[in-house]
This record gives structure tokens, sequence and C-alpha cells, in this order.
């Protein structure tokens, strides 16, 4: 099994009026086994409704849209495999994926607007 190596960088944020939102990834480094569960959390900070993303950055290439929360259903599916849920009790927007392979090693973004 190779270990599967997850970074997470820069967490996105911006003003919208007069109201301050922000990003939160508390993960800066996921290490897991190949086929294991991989859950990235990002909390955010916004008194209105959010528009959430992730974004991945592989080795080598440039920044890659995975998925996007705007409103409905609170499990978004993306690209790849990768799943997002939603919180407004908690204000989260954890990225998943099950299994992990080694090919999802790479830079993860949460972004808010």
């Amino acid at each position: 099994m190779f270990p599967v190596t997850i970074l997470l960088l820069s967490a996105f944020f911006s003003l919208r009026g007069n109201s301050a939102q922000s990003v939160d990834q508390p993960d800066a480094h996921v290490t897991l086994s190949e086929g294991a569960s991989l859950e990235l959390r990002c909390s955010y900070s916004y008194s209105a409704a959010p528009y959430l993303f992730w974004y991945v950055q592989y080795p080598g290439q440039s920044l890659q849209f995975l998925l996007k929360y705007i409103t409905g259903d609170t499990v978004v599916k993306g690209t790849k495999g990768f799943e997002a849920e939603f919180r407004k009790s908690n204000s989260s927007f954890n990225l998943k994926k099950s299994p992990a392979h080694w090919s999802d090693s790479a830079k993860y973004f949460c972004a808010l607007e």
C-alpha cells in the first residue's frame, strides 16, 4: 500500500458588503493509507447564505474545480468520486472520498464566496 499525502493550504476569503467572511482548514497535512476513507475539514464564518467550493491542485498542474455548494442538497457530488457535506448547524463543508488512492495526493483548497 502507498501512503496518500494530502496538503491543505491557503483557504480563500473575501468581503461582500460589510460582512467579513472566512474559511478555515484546520488540517495542514493529512497522510493516510491507500484505500482508507478521506475527510478534509473546512469550516466557514459568514452570516448570510454561503457559496462554498473545493478545488484541487495536483503536482505540476494548475488549480482544478472539484465541487460547489450554492443551495439545495446538503451533500454535493463532485468529480473523481469526491463529495462534500454542507452543515449549516456547525458551519462546515467537509470534503470526503472513499476509498482514497495514491493519485489523490495533492493540495486541496476550500473557498467561500
